[in-house]
């Protein structure tokens, strides 16, 4: 029998508590107290004169928002001015990303642009006009007066700033508003508030479905086009837009129409019919071949069916039960059945309304069930912004947020779009940090490369690399073979991220279907970004490469080669040391260690450049003897993570954006000499709307760790016989077929 090296688990085992290590030189400021004062005061001056004109009825309960940017060398959250905004009446009620060139910066560095944090800020008119009325008279010993230098900018939003891309010229159209429900109105209380203002000013208006996530409420809207200034000065109006359209309708199925001889399905069932499995698309036809896996359900009140939309379910879900098929090759047998949501009734373009109706059905099955895995191959036609999250993202971000729920969701067809504007950027709900974005690539052998179609990154940050990787989702010149939809079994060739997608997520539960719950659904999830095929593309297009190509290539290791999985739990502020395994004496040669570290994290939508709401700081340290300095608690560390962050700009990198990233992934060298008990400390921290925060919940974590030697073949052995009363090679509940 073939020897077989399966993956190592139980690497929680070799887990322990370190003590924490904190420091850091003093701060130095780009401005002094009293030039702070006085670069803010008129300022503030003209936010007063600007929210003094606006009418009563847009300032709810006579209060009004603002716009505080923070100098960027403030943007970590224990500089955050809580403080200041507190002693002057001002909450903060969201934030979101900007580029600026600051007027200074500390020791008399040149300035440059960067990004930086620009704060929504809300509170009474005459809490501002206290404020200005009150700072030139401001001692440094008035509460929080020592913040004040990290404020860069203050102003008022008009209305030109709130509206996004091209609204129609006239006539009445459905707009998508996304307002501010914090500061003490909340999401239920904005909605009347809103609706009593566009009475008082005679627009024509009907609101309809609207979602709440953190602290923004998103709303549809019906209103004359030519009324927008007008509504966007309600001044808890955060954005304003015309309703997108549903990305999948551009064209409806990318297909090469070839037809094919009739296809021979297999007659079993599952190979683990305990798997739960979701695909939210455009249904599946009664009775149709794939039925014997597939749960076709329709969710209440909604309409008639689209063939086309039915033809594209049928494709999703194929691509899931069968993968891409090789016709000269048996079709394989599903590792799990599927419940398919038809969640698509309306022709395209017909219903203004339909982007929120989709996302509500989507959103009451995962409100009311749970599944291992979900797929969506649809979403919203508007490529991501880096200064605002949709609710389609915000919405399912938060479902998935608990990590127990492996998802994948195509980032769309747009790649081939103008890169001016960002149009062939991945497109919402891609952007989620909690699932995994899949993109499509032209060969499912070698070589391969990124397919002109498939939508790039980056995503935003956190979230940077976008997509994750590339699965193969089909060209013209090799298109991805799916079942038909005619009643009689057939194949079809298409091609599309809506089929790499679902792809990756029957690789993903052929591991489960494999391995059982010894793996948690994050740790499947690390394993398949851990597994992806490096490239010397840009991450932008194929982000940490092509996934891999079988459950074999996951599992299995290299007698050169060991891979370990550990997974846990970690407390908020808490320092734990993973050590990674290592063969006794010197290891000859280079050795490279790769590791993926995968958390779930609560999100913050009105905060996207705080978007995260946990972070996990992995310190590498590799070799325990080696100190700069004799008195030095911990041996030094070396960079592994961070700077070799791929996807990651200099000024993100500049301001350890990284740290916020919940799906870290690296590949790093080193001489086996330079190794002696290499160690990853991890450090849990957490901010809420980007300030400091202690929840009370543990932290579910998986981090895998590979090491290979080329010049040490029995690697794998000697890690199991070290390591043989901690680590566990994990053996598969059901046998995985050897390929050659």
């Amino acid at each position: 029998m073939t020897k077989r090296n399966f993956l190592l688990g139980k690497g929680e085992r070799l887990i322990e508590d370190v003590a924490g290590v904190r420091g850091g030189a003093p701060k130095s400021h780009p401005y002094t107290f009293s030039e702070a004062r006085e670069r803010i005061a008129p300022m503030l001056a003209r936010v007063v004169r600007g929210i003094d004109q606006l009418p009563d009825a847009a300032c709810p309960n006579d209060r009004a928002v603002a716009t505080v940017t923070l100098n960027p060398e403030y943007i970590a959250k224990s500089y955050f001015p809580e403080r200041l905004l507190e002693s002057v009446g001002l909450e903060p009620v969201g934030s979101r990303p900007r580029r600026i060139t600051p007027q200074k910066r500390s020791k008399g560095r040149e300035p440059e642009e960067t990004i930086t944090t620009e704060l929504f800020v809300m509170g009474s008119r005459a809490a501002f006009r206290a404020w200005r009325n009150a700072l030139p008279r401001w001692g440094e010993q008035v509460t929080g007066a020592n913040e004040l230098p990290t404020i860069e900018q203050v102003a008022a939003p008009t209305p030109r700033d709130k509206i996004k891309g091209k609204l129609p010229k006239s006539g009445e159209t459905v707009f998508e508003v996304v307002l501010h429900s914090d500061a003490g109105v909340g999401s239920n209380g904005i909605i009347p508030l809103f609706s009593e203002y566009l009475d008082e000013i005679g627009v024509d208006h009907t609101i309809g479905r609207r979602f709440s996530a953190g602290g923004l409420c998103f709303v549809e809207l019906d209103a004359p086009v030519e009324d927008a200034d007008e509504i966007a000065t309600f001044t808890p109006v955060r954005a304003l837009r015309q309703m997108p359209t549903l990305r999948m309708m551009r064209p409806t199925f990318r297909s090469s129409r070839v037809p094919m001889e009739d296809v021979a399905l297999p007659n079993a069932g599952p190979i683990d019919p305990k798997i739960r499995v979701a695909i939210f698309d455009g249904g599946v036809p009664k009775n149709h071949p794939i039925g014997k896996w597939v749960k076709a359900i329709d969710p209440p009140g909604i309409g008639g069916t689209i063939p086309d939309f039915q033809k594209h379910g049928v494709g999703v879900s194929s691509a899931f039960l069968f993968g891409h098929i090789d016709p000269s090759n048996p079709v394989p047998r599903p590792y799990a059945a599927v419940d398919h949501y038809r969640v698509l009734d309306t022709a395209p373009n017909q219903n203004p309304h339909e982007l929120y109706e989709v996302l509500a059905r989507i959103d009451q099955v995962l409100a009311g069930k749970h599944y291992d895995f979900i797929n969506l191959s649809i979403g919203p036609r508007l490529p991501i912004e880096d200064d605002d999250i949709h609710p389609w993202a915000a919405v399912i971000d938060e479902r998935l947020s608990a990590g127990k729920t492996l998802a994948t969701i195509a980032v769309g067809n747009d790649g081939d779009g103008p890169a001016k504007g960002g149009f062939n950027r991945i497109q919402v709900p891609s952007d989620c940090v909690n699932a995994l974005a899949v993109g499509a690539c032209d060969n499912p052998a070698d070589p391969w490369q990124r397919t002109d179609y498939s939508s790039v990154g980056p995503g935003r940050s956190p979230g940077v690399v976008k997509p994750d990787f590339l699965e193969f989702g089909g060209c013209l010149q090799r298109p991805f073979i799916v079942v038909s939809e005619n009643a009689k079994a057939a194949f079809e060739a298409t091609e599309g991220t809506s089929f790499s997608a679902p792809s990756v997520l029957r690789l993903g539960a052929g591991v489960r279907a494999h391995f059982g719950d010894s793996l948690s659904m994050l740790a499947i999830r690390a394993l398949l970004v851990h597994t992806a095929e490096p490239s010397d593309f840009p991450a932008e297009d194929v982000g940490r490469g092509r996934v891999a190509r079988s459950v074999q290539d996951i599992v299995l290791c290299d007698d050169d080669t060991v891979r370990v999985v550990y997974q846990g739990n970690i407390a908020p502020t808490r320092y734990i040391r993973a050590p990674i395994p290592m063969p006794s004496g010197t290891i000859p040669g280079k050795v490279t260690i790769t590791a993926t570290l995968c958390y779930p994290t609560g999100v913050d939508p009105h905060h996207p450049g705080n978007y995260t709401r946990a972070g996990l700081e992995p310190t590498f340290r590799p070799h325990d003897q080696k100190r700069k300095d004799p008195n030095q608690v911990y041996a030094d560390s070396k960079s592994f993570f961070g700077k070799t962050q791929s996807g990651l700009m200099e000024d993100e990198l500049r301001r350890d954006a990284w740290k916020w990233e919940n799906c870290l992934h690296t590949r790093v060298s080193f001489m086996g000499k330079t190794l002696r008990n290499p160690v990853l400390d991890i450090h849990y921290n957490a901010r809420f709307g980007g300030r400091n925060f202690s929840p009370e919940e543990e932290l579910p974590y998986a981090l895998v760790v590979s090491v290979h030697a080329k010049n040490l073949d029995d690697l794998y052995d000697k890690i199991v016989r070290k390591y043989a009363r901690q680590l566990e090679a994990l053996r598969p509940v059901v046998e995985i077929p050897v390929t050659t």
